[in-house]
């Protein structure tokens, strides 16, 4: 049967075995999660919006929505399902389960539809969506050309507009005619993994660190058709896009100004609201910023503004909404707080109730003056 030392020694190695399957076992789930958190930021195909609510009941000046943390929220917004959109106004009724709002263009689809509420309120482009005349034009971008659309303006100086992640050129689509009736040229642009835009060479979202290389792309586009200089303007990850493009281009010079919409200051921060929002701890956090970091070279502290701020700062409009799920407004304060000792010259601004991007939907006029009134001595008449 052997000595007690003997089968001491054996109980040991046993346990130790154990030890180490268990650890294992513990690192590769782990390791695991971080993966799958991965695959949710970076990868393009997760990051494009399915249809998570859910028509009741519609007549042609009201829809009937299901109850949702959206259906629920203030203001205008976008109506989407697979083929048809509608324009859906302020909440009329809320009754048990039932949100009415009221639609103000277009028709609702039939009962047990599954619709998504979309910020960004239009789908198509600047004719269809309010009559103005643009220009599809290729931006030279070091994939590939890249689609974007041209609003002439009298200005010298243009706006570039710069979407978020998984959203669209249509982003912008709100705010074209108030800088259209300031004079102000918009070039709203795509970047690499946009539909219609080149893909990068590993499939992946870079989260700003590389795709600020495509609007500076749209910048030079810019330049050389006759624009002085340029206002940067991004929501959500376009936030993100604009800092790297302030701190890494060589043409930041040429920017006077930004316009930032709820943007990423810290994917970090971010990444942590999100991590709450889904019940996951939040110390899993660098597990998936290191396996972000490892499938797509990504250095996660660059892109806190507050902690590194870029080494252009032009004069900056920051917006965000107190309601904001997605990117926390906290972040948004904390750099307007530390402007000052930055030397950058910012303007917070907060809208109340305001989901992610969505300012503009609950209050458009002010949303637009606010802006309009922040360009207007950057943008002046050429």
């Amino acid at each position: 049967m052997g000595s007690p030392n003997v089968r001491r020694g054996r109980r040991a190695r046993i346990a130790l075995i154990v030890l180490g399957v268990v650890l294992l076992l513990l690192s590769a789930g782990v390791m695991g999660v971080g993966w799958y958190y991965s695959g949710q930021l970076l990868e393009p195909g997760r990051a494009r919006p399915g249809f998570p609510d859910t028509v009741t009941g519609s007549t042609e000046r009201s829809v009937a929505l299901a109850e949702s943390r959206i259906t629920v929220l203030p203001g205008t917004w976008g109506l989407v399902w697979p083929h048809g959109t509608a324009r859906v106004g302020r909440v009329t009724e809320r009754k048990g389960t039932t949100v009415l709002r009221e639609v103000l263009d277009g028709t609702p689809p039939p009962d047990g539809t599954n619709v998504r509420m979309e910020a960004s309120v239009w789908t198509g482009d600047p004719k269809a969506a309010h009559g103005l005349d643009f220009q599809d034009v290729r931006v030279r971008t070091e994939l590939g050309d890249a689609p974007a659309w041209l609003v002439p303006g009298t200005s010298s100086t243009w706006v570039i507009a710069v979407h978020g992640r998984g959203g669209t050129r249509a982003e912008s689509l709100r705010i074209i005619p108030a800088l259209h009736a300031a004079g102000i040229p918009v070039l709203a642009v795509t970047y690499r993994n946009d539909a219609g835009a080149p893909a990068s060479p590993d499939g992946l979202f870079h989260l700003g660190d590389t795709e600020w290389r495509d609007v500076e792309a749209a910048a030079r586009y810019a330049l050389d058709r006759g624009a002085r200089q340029v206002v940067l303007y991004g929501w959500s990850m376009g936030g993100a896009i604009v800092g790297q493009f302030l701190a890494r281009s060589e043409i930041a010079p040429k920017v006077v100004g930004a316009v930032l919409d709820a943007p990423v200051t810290s994917w970090t921060r971010t990444l942590e609201l999100q991590s709450r929002n889904r019940g996951v701890p939040t110390q899993l956090v660098p597990i998936a910023e290191l396996v972000s970091d490892w499938r797509a070279d990504l250095e996660f502290d660059r892109f806190d503004l507050a902690a590194h701020p870029p080494a252009r700062t032009p004069p900056t409009l920051l917006i965000h909404g107190t309601a904001d799920g997605t990117v926390p407004v906290q972040a948004s304060r904390d750099l307007a707080a530390a402007a000052a000792g930055l030397g950058w010259p910012i303007r917070y601004v907060e809208v109340p109730a305001a989901e992610h991007t969505a300012a503009w939907n609950v209050d458009p006029k002010g949303y637009e003056r606010t802006v309009t009134d922040f360009l207007a001595p950057l943008t002046g008449p050429s």
